[in-house]
């Protein structure tokens, strides 16, 4: 039997882009699959901000299914700066970036099976910025802490790791050029070498993996781009 047939996947943010992604690759491997998006999807359609939401997901999940393997928080937090981004706004973007993660896998927690493993999707924005992005980088360096935290509590019972994606086009577009040429893996990313990585941290193979981040950015966080490196030219640079 194939390792994730019959497993029950649990996946916020799941109705498109690398959420969807995931979801598809888990299907294909003969695992039930449990979304919930703001987004239409054949799950559950809800916002992950609204702690009554998350509950009534929750008990959803287990009267259906009894039992949870694999918990995917992958929801796209609010981006914006430090210039608009309001209060609410801001503490928008950590409920559903970090809050939810968390209150999802306390509720969880009891119905975890043996074996379970949580995945976190961060970005590589935890460790870099582009300007007035405070909203999304606070959220995204907050679930990347939360993951080693999460990982020493549930040591023994679940797994807990993140990926850090970069650059990923959800719409698979392939890009030539400077675009790609600035990645030392001459591309950008694509939904597919996220999700690929998520079914191998939630797989047997990944077993002696917990608590830790694994940025898949192509090398771009690796890599210095002075003036005229890859097709990028500083403006009024010489």
């Amino acid at each position: 039997m194939p390792e994730f047939e019959n497993k029950v996947v649990v996946i916020t943010g799941g109705a498109k882009g690398i959420g969807k992604a995931i979801a598809q690759e888990f299907r294909k491997e003969g695992a039930q699959v449990c979304i919930i998006d703001l987004l239409e999807n054949d799950s559950f359609v809800g916002d992950l901000a609204d702690q009554t939401v998350l509950e009534r997901f929750a008990q959803k999940v287990i009267a259906e299914h009894g039992h949870v393997d694999y918990l995917i928080n992958n929801a796209l937090p609010l981006m914006k700066g430090i210039c608009d981004c309001s209060y609410e706004e801001f503490n928008c973007a950590l409920r559903v970036g970090v809050t939810a993660p968390f209150y999802l896998t306390k509720l969880f927690t009891p119905h975890f099976a043996p074996g379970a493993a949580i995945v976190n999707i961060s970005s590589s924005r935890d460790r870099m910025s582009q300007p007035q992005t405070e909203s999304y980088t606070a959220a995204k360096g907050g679930i990347s802490a939360l993951t080693h935290a999460l990982a020493v509590s549930l040591a023994g019972r679940v797994r807990v790791n993140s990926i850090s994606p970069g650059w990923i086009d959800t719409d698979y577009i392939v890009y030539q050029g400077p675009d790609a040429d600035q990645q030392p893996v001459g591309r950008v990313g694509n939904p597919l070498d996220i999700a690929h990585m998520v079914l191998f941290l939630c797989s047997e193979k990944a077993g002696f993996i917990t608590g830790e981040n694994i940025c898949i950015d192509g090398g771009m966080t690796r890599q210095m781009i002075y003036h005229n490196d890859f097709g990028w030219t500083l403006q009024g640079g010489k």
